[in-house]
């Protein structure tokens, strides 16, 4: 289908949403749809839940963030249901400004982007659609027009509370346009759109001298004023100001802190109340999200000066810290590059997970525990199995610190740096050794990075180089060992006859001479110290083999090479450590013979076919792990 068609089936999907109709014939709808009268804040929480909630590991992942936002689980279920839920239900915490606070390119901005998206979206659905009296330049909720002292009535009738008053504007055009008559005020279907500024607003502080009040609460309209001789007249008044077309939505109040006190004051009445003065007229009411976002050092700053007080109890502080999760953190980094035009560029596999290393590292705070150390500590966070180690452990680092993830590098450094990479680089390919270059070079030209933390930066771009070291070698082992898979068959097979010897307390028949012969200890011991069985261990790890072996054959499969992953890899392991010669002399010899040259071949065509590498980056991995090994 071509764009001008999509174009066309929009336009036409846009025109069936509309729809318009008095007051009473909207009572009928709301009948019908009781969620069309729901709260601003009630409007986002069921946005959220229904984009759908699933429980991974005690933690609720909601899908409405999962594409934009990486590693910020905890945050966001503390943000939905310390928040948002208790403010859909009109608890107290909804009369507060919701300030996020974290450290740069922490995923602050991004987030409040995602809810006025989201909120564009789902007003033009069935379940958040929103109506406003026609002609409103505040959309003001129709239910407004319904007189205080009918409300409980109304309530019985239709179980939805009324708050808020009538507008001025509105109160005027009741009396002039439909004389006083509410049931034939005309009401529409309004669609969100920050764009259009209908529901969505963004205000942004700039020089105090010359900013007015009037961005946030609208003007007088001196076109007009003429003709209707009076300030207080509504109609001779702009209501064009951002709490103005923000309402029934959400305002983002950008760097709010920095914001002169006079535009502060009229957010206390706002959130307390509901309601903001403007202009020579009452009280206008409004139903709106209000939220900011601000770093800790400009928060500690704020609640230090006094004046601030009244403001401090007004607002609810939710912390938004960096991840720290190395699979979530390639995450960000897959997605940022995917969204520039790099991303044609081949980056080499775990290059982005070792620099998401370096980067996590920098953002963990020591443990306490004198048995765990920061790359344990890494681990373990990234839901990696540590030997000796469980959930429980990772529960009790995570409350050591509370602040963990307020520091540390950014994103966007990391990203630089890639790029800086692949443009000096000027080729199509880049590895793990090449961004960890790039972001030791870069740490010198970083203006918020202290001597002190800048050495304790570079050894954890050691750390992490250390890391990528033990990925490489484990990379190209298995490259090799694909080469030597009958190798790998025959160890195993041999491993397993033993194991069931040492089991059934049997004794094995030699195949050359027909001597019976005790189990090979020094053969089982040397695979599976390639794991970490200890001696100790030795024994139930054997049994477990046996007994998986057993369940195979009652399922009349056969328990092989790949059936046991730790197995696998002790085998693999060990063949490699067997084949170490080889590949010390394959990888690094300058002239390799034509059986040289042949064994090569097939591990850079393993490597390219199999793992995700070009040509340039496995013959790279193949030099870098030769140079390894020969260390």
């Amino acid at each position: 289908m071509d764009i001008l068609k999509k174009i066309e089936q929009h336009r036409e999907t846009e025109e069936r949403l509309k729809w318009e109709g008095t007051f009473a014939d909207y009572l009928e709808l709301l009948k019908e749809r009781p969620w069309v009268a729901q709260t601003a804040h009630s409007r986002i929480y069921n946005m959220i839940k229904d984009a759908g909630i699933e429980e991974v590991d005690g933690l609720r992942k909601y899908n409405f963030f999962s594409n934009q936002l990486f590693g910020l689980e905890e945050a966001l279920e503390r943000l939905v249901e310390e928040y948002f839920h208790p403010s859909a239900k009109r608890l107290d915490v909804r009369k507060r400004i919701l300030l996020l606070m974290g450290p740069v390119s922490g995923g602050k901005s991004t987030l409040v982007t995602m809810l006025k998206r989201g909120l564009e979206a789902y007003s033009h659905t069935d379940r958040g659609s929103v109506f406003a009296i026609k002609g409103c330049p505040m959309h003001e909720d129709p239910l407004h027009l319904i007189p205080h002292h009918l409300r409980d009535d109304f309530y019985a009738e239709y179980g939805v509370r009324i708050e808020g008053n009538l507008s001025p504007l509105n109160l005027m055009r009741l009396e002039k346009e439909y004389g006083g008559r509410i049931e034939d005020v005309i009401v529409e279907r309004i669609f969100f759109s920050e764009d259009r500024r209908t529901g969505i607003g963004t205000f942004s502080p700039s020089d105090p001298k010359s900013q007015d009040i009037a961005d946030l609460t609208g003007s007088i309209d001196f076109s007009t004023i003429a003709e209707f001789g009076s300030e207080s007249d509504p109609r001779a008044y702009r209501f064009d100001g951002e709490l103005n077309k923000a309402n029934r939505g959400m305002m983002e109040f950008q760097e709010m802190l920095k914001c002169d006190e006079k535009f502060l004051w009229h957010l206390l009445s706002l959130t307390q109340e509901g309601n903001f003065k403007a202009g020579r007229f009452a009280l206008i009411s409004a139903d709106e999200l209000i939220v900011a976002h601000t770093n800790e050092t400009e928060y500690r700053s704020f609640i230090s000066n006094k004046k601030n007080e009244a403001l401090h109890s007004r607002i609810i502080v939710m912390p938004i810290p960096y991840n720290l999760r190395v699979s979530e953190e390639e995450h960000i980094y897959e997605k940022m590059i995917h969204e520039s035009d790099v991303s044609d560029v081949h980056i080499a596999p775990h290059t982005l997970r070792v620099a998401a290393m370096f980067t996590i590292l920098t953002r963990l705070k020591d443990p306490k525990r004198p048995d765990i150390d920061l790359i344990k500590k890494m681990r373990l966070y990234d839901g990696e199995m540590v030997e000796g180690y469980n959930s429980i452990d990772v529960e009790e680092l995570q409350r050591e610190y509370q602040d963990e993830g307020m520091s540390g590098i950014d994103p966007r450094y990391v990203i630089n740096r890639i790029s800086s990479t692949i443009i000096r680089k000027e080729i199509a390919s880049i590895n793990a050794l090449d961004v960890l270059r790039s972001l030791k070079d870069g740490l010198d030209q970083h203006p918020s990075i202290s001597n002190e933390d800048r050495e304790r930066y570079m050894n954890f771009i050691s750390l992490a180089r250390k890391e990528y070291d033990e990925i490489a070698k484990k990379e190209v082992q298995k490259a090799f060992v694909y080469s030597y898979e009958e190798s790998a068959k025959t160890l195993m097979d041999n491993y397993l006859d033993n194991v069931e010897a040492y089991c059934n307390k049997s004794k094995l028949r030699d195949p050359l001479t027909g001597e019976e012969m005790s189990a090979d200890e020094k053969l089982m011991r040397s695979i599976e110290e390639q794991i970490g069985i200890s001696e100790n261990a030795k024994k139930a790890f054997r049994e477990e083999i046996l007994i998986r072996i057993s369940a195979y054959a009652r399922k009349g499969k056969r328990f092989d090479y790949n059936s046991h992953e730790r197995l696998r890899e002790a085998i693999q392991k060990k063949l490699f450590a067997d084949l170490k010669d080889v590949v010390k002399i394959t990888t690094s010899t300058k002239t390799p013979d034509e059986n040289q040259l042949k064994k090569i071949n097939n591990v850079v065509a393993r490597l390219i076919d199999e793992h995700g590498y070009n040509s340039t980056s496995a013959n790279e991995l193949l030099r870098y792990v030769g140079s390894l090994l020969n260390r």
